[in-house]
């Protein structure tokens, strides 16, 4: 059925009723520029201002494109544009009141009224047309410009009525502050991620727009706001407490990023980077991540047997696996006499090349994913990378033992490692509860023996006290553990410093790129975030 229009021209009111006699009478005068035109030349007159337009307003009123576009001096551009006025801004009914013509300029009102799925909305405002004198025909036309259909309209540009934006969300913390965009900088675009990814999910609705579209497809101005968007709610597991420590420690530092969580649970407290930009580094980082992944290297030996804490496991300034490439120290350090334990806490490097031989080829990358759940698909709850550790033999094993080589972590897998050490049990972090998307988390095929447990933890606890983790660590009381790392990395001159450690049920790992010694750069970022509460 066609729309119901009406025009009023000067004092004059014309209801229009869409119909086939009205049709085609127009349809021949449309295609060849009206029937009632001039010949003589000259002004267009005040009778073919009047006329003109309300030929022309009567047509797009009536819906009927073709016959509208011939009463203008550009019929290409206006049947187009008059198309996609209905079709593109979804307009069902459009009723056009025409007011007084001043000189050759006629004003109108435009009533649209707009469907969009099950919504409805009214469209009003006002826009004018000028008629002048055919160049070739010498008859009253509407000289065409997009402006005729919206005064915001530049040549070239047409209407569309869609969703403009996802639904609009407040992400909240764990206790229920909103997270607004710029008070936490690294935050930012962790929380643009999540309203894209859930907003249609957290009860609220996306804003309807009608706007301008440029010639390039890009959006331009908004005409009408066909419904405004409502607003969802989306708890996540941070903490804007220790949030606030984590961005405070990475602003100290350039190139640092950290990570927090609760190991009893995996629910991440707090995501930071120094470096503003798209690009998460703390969740999507993939590089060596040094000695801090000795965690899992130990765990491994510990499990196989093949040493024990107290065993001696001399630490010599060099070593190879194989006669293979020569491993050594940092500041080419040596303890003949340590044990593994004591090893651990110097982060003795040579002392784990040594033992490459004692476990087979596969049993490191079996260790990681099977107990710790690296490179298992992790459902966060915004994009992550989860690890990865080569299952190689030779020197891409000797390398692998102090994290280095091929092995790819970032702060959020090795705050994990930590956490699994301290539990016993992996689990996955989480960033927004599982319920929302129905995400299922993954999950290791075992935890680790509580005697190994014990083994671990002792080791971790020795660094944080008098090992290389000591200074980063001096004063906190609870249950603590930590581990050093200083990553190498080619055709960089400086080492990465990386830091991970637990304290009571929070454990945190940082990097700093370029930072050097892992406890001097990496760890006094974790230790402010240990200590947020």
């Amino acid at each position: 059925m066609r729309a119901v229009g009406k025009v009023v021209v000067g004092a004059a009111v014309v209801v229009l009723v869409g119909g086939a006699g009205f049709g085609a009478y127009n349809l021949y005068a449309g295609v060849t520029g009206g029937n009632t035109a001039s010949t003589h030349g000259g002004a267009v007159t005040g009778t073919e201002v009047r006329d003109t337009a309300r030929r022309f307003l009567n047509a797009w009123a009536d819906g009927n494109d073709l016959l509208a576009s011939g009463f203008t001096n550009d019929a290409q551009a206006a049947v187009g544009l008059l198309g996609g006025f209905r079709d593109d801004a979804k307009v069902k009914k459009v009723t056009l009141t025409p007011g007084a013509a001043k000189g050759t300029t006629v004003p109108f009102r435009v009533k649209a009224e707009i469907r969009y799925g099950k919504t409805r909305s009214t469209w009003r405002y006002d826009s004018q047309l000028t008629v002048v004198r055919g160049r070739t025909t010498d008859k009253p036309l509407v000289d065409w410009t997009p402006a005729v259909v919206h005064p915001k309209l530049a040549r070239g540009q047409t209407v569309r009525t869609e969703l403009a934006e996802n639904a609009p969300v407040t992400v909240l913390d764990r206790n229920g502050e909103e997270l607004r965009p710029g008070r936490y900088p690294s935050l930012d675009p962790l929380l643009t991620s999540l309203r894209a990814r859930y907003g249609d999910r957290m009860g609220g609705t996306g804003q309807v727009e009608v706007w301008a579209v440029r010639p390039d497809g890009t959006a331009g101005d908004t005409l009408h706001v066909v419904t405004k968007g409502k607003r969802g709610t989306l708890r996540t597991t941070l903490d804007a407490t220790v949030q606030k420590s984590a961005e405070k420690a990475v602003a100290k530092a350039s190139g640092a990023s950290v990570v927090a969580l609760k190991p009893s649970t995996g629910e991440i407290l707090a995501v930071a980077n120094s470096d503003r930009g798209e690009f998460n580094a703390a969740l999507q980082g993939q590089t060596a991540p040094g000695s801090t992944f000795k965690i899992i290297s130990a765990a491994t030996l510990l499990e196989t047997g093949t040493v024990t804490p107290g065993k001696k496991v001399p630490c010599p300034k060099t070593a190879a696996y194989q006669q293979g490439m020569t491993f050594h120290n940092v500041e080419d350090s040596e303890n003949p006499g340590a044990t593994f334990a004591q090893d651990f806490a110097a982060s003795c490097n040579t002392a784990f090349v040594a033992l490459a031989g004692a476990i087979p080829d596969s049993a490191l990358a079996r260790e990681a994913q099977s107990v710790f759940g690296i490179g298992r698909d992790w459902q966060v709850g915004v994009s992550t990378f989860d690890g990865a550790v080569p299952d190689g033999g030779g020197d891409d094993k000797a390398a692998a033992l102090i994290g280095q080589g091929t092995v790819q972590m970032n702060p959020l897998t090795m705050a994990s490692v930590a956490a699994t050490a301290q539990t016993g049990r992996f689990r996955q972090p989480v960033l927004v509860s599982r319920s929302v998307g129905h995400r299922d988390v993954a999950t290791s095929d075992r935890g680790l023996s509580p005697a190994v447990v014990q083994q671990l933890k002792g080791m971790m606890r020795l660094t944080a006290t008098s090992g290389t983790a000591a200074r980063a660590m001096s004063g906190l009381s609870g249950d603590i553990g930590a581990k050093t790392g200083s990553a190498e990395i080619d055709g960089q001159p400086e080492t990465n410093a990386w830091f991970t450690a637990y304290r009571n049920d929070m454990a945190a790992a940082a990097v700093v790129t370029k930072g050097g010694h892992g406890g001097d750069a990496a760890g006094p970022v974790v230790r402010e975030v240990l200590t947020a509460h």
